[in-house]
């Protein structure tokens, strides 16, 4: 099938082409960006493969499918008019800024008898991959909490927008591996860290409650404003807990210059002073880890379209984390807990 990129900062460069150039399934077709230093950089990452001006273009060059990764306040716009085209999408995360777009998005895909889901890539981190490894295992027994925290030492990629703000950006990404390790959430509690004031506050960090549907409970929290790097995934049960630090394995390996496509064989495996560790009555041990690869939401995505699975993020699941994420913001500006979807 034919795929097309419509944005190549640092989302399209780093975290999408890699990919998609893994994916043995998908030939790239273009990708669109104005800016002569993109062009320049997709030269090298991807010679041969032509640069547009608009997303129309691309479409024009014949398509199947678009991967929409510019900044969040023109997915809205881009979503609706390549499923207006005809073509299937990938939006990059947060898809949507609140639930009531994500459902006209819903719609509109509806409509268009078109295929829409969400880039949340970080269903294939291998710490993630792991952790969901150790859960369906059973040694940790009846689930009681879990802690997820993703701290990034970024400042320079904190934007004062606020109509952003870190809860949409990496709170997409932490709320929906919740979710996915423990079930629906059924109701928020949330505190946002702040800069800046009246219109242009923004909020830069958060911590988040979650009251899952199970009876579980997990609390998740990210910054980029803290100093350091943290990736943590804990999670307690009756039997046992498990703990894991991984590094950000993929996204340091894009950055030494490896990719998926020439470096399989090391791809998404972290060094064996990062697995994580699993305590329960009979000893602990570390937990040899399962590798990650973002390549494979892009071979889910082909066989799901061939009509060979189900695709790799459902938008049911999407609406769900957005409806999260609005219950969190609400909850950090009213006070006190918020229930999900009221």
């Amino acid at each position: 099938m034919r795929i097309g990129l419509v944005g190549y900062g640092a989302g399209g460069s780093r975290f999408h082409l890699p990919f998609i150039q893994a994916a043995e399934q998908w030939q790239v077709v273009g990708v669109v960006t104005r800016s002569a230093a993109r062009r320049e950089l997709l030269a090298r990452e991807a010679p041969g493969v032509p640069a547009f001006d608009t997303m129309d273009e691309l479409i024009d060059a014949g398509v199947d499918l678009v991967v929409i990764t510019t900044p969040p306040a023109t997915r809205r716009s881009l979503v609706l008019r390549a499923l207006e085209r005809g073509v299937h999408v990938v939006a990059d995360k947060p898809f949507a800024p609140d639930a009531d777009t994500a459902r006209e998005l819903v719609a509109a895909a509806e409509r268009a008898g078109k295929v829409l889901t969400v880039y949340q890539n970080r269903r294939w981190d291998s710490d993630f991959l792991t952790l969901r490894q150790v859960i369906d295992s059973g040694e940790l027994g009846q689930l009681w909490r879990a802690n997820i925290v993703l701290d990034q030492n970024s400042v320079r990629s904190v934007e004062l927008d606020p109509n952003d703000g870190l809860l949409r950006d990496l709170g997409a990404h932490v709320v929906d591996q919740a979710i996915q390790a423990l079930g629906p959430v059924v109701r928020v509690d949330a505190h946002l860290d702040w800069l800046g004031s009246g219109e242009q506050r923004t909020d830069v960090g958060f911590s988040l409650g979650l009251h899952h549907e199970s009876g579980t409970y997990s609390s998740v929290s990210g910054s980029k404003l803290c100093g350091r790097e943290e990736r943590t995934l804990a999670v307690y049960g009756q039997r046992g807990s498990y703990l894991s630090r991984m590094a950000d394995v993929q996204s340091d390996q894009v950055k030494a210059g490896l990719r998926p496509a020439t470096n399989p064989e090391v791809w998404g495996v972290p060094d064996a002073a990062d697995w994580g560790e699993l305590r329960t009555p009979s000893g602990s041990r570390r937990v040899a880890p399962v590798a990650g690869n973002h390549a494979d939401f892009y071979r889910n995505l082909h066989r799901a379209l061939a009509g060979n699975g189900p695709l790799p993020v459902t938008l049911e699941q999407a609406v769900h984390t957005v409806e999260v994420l609005d219950a969190a913001r609400a909850s950090a500006l009213q006070g006190g807990s918020i229930l999900v979807g009221r």
